[in-house]
């Protein structure tokens, strides 16, 4: 004997793959989580540095030639831009998740944290400003 749980339909969502392109706030949120990317390229670049570095001078060389061809550039690029992007965003969320001071303040601090951050290691790394 059936009973009545057992002829209900189980539900299927129609969620298809490309569902996070029908609204923009989805689109910007896949974007921010999509920068985690170039970062990867910067990652291994940094690494491969290291490792360069500790091998000798002629494998230094070699990275640095490799680091100076136009799609390494581009791609640091990009994973400089993705950076930013994904520090704006995180600036703006964070005054709602923790909300310590008036939110414009807050993201006007952290803007002038990460300034002062790069400032001190352009310093540290000799260049004149």
């Amino acid at each position: 004997m059936k009973t009545p749980d057992s002829l209900r339909k189980p539900y299927n969502s129609e969620l298809t793959r490309w569902w996070w392109l029908k609204q923009r706030y989805y689109r910007l949120y896949m974007l921010r989580e999509a920068t985690v990317l170039p970062l990867l390229f910067f990652l291994g670049c940094l690494l491969y540095g290291l490792y360069s570095l500790q091998q000798g001078e002629a494998q230094w060389q070699a990275f640095y030639q490799f680091m100076q061809q136009g799609w390494v550039i581009a791609l640091n690029t990009l994973a400089l831009a993705a950076s930013l992007y994904h520090a704006k965003t995180f600036f703006v969320l964070f005054p709602r998740v923790m909300p310590l001071a008036p939110a414009a303040l807050m993201v006007a601090a952290q803007w002038l944290a990460t300034l002062a951050v790069i400032v001190s290691l352009l310093i540290l790394a000799g260049v004149t400003l």
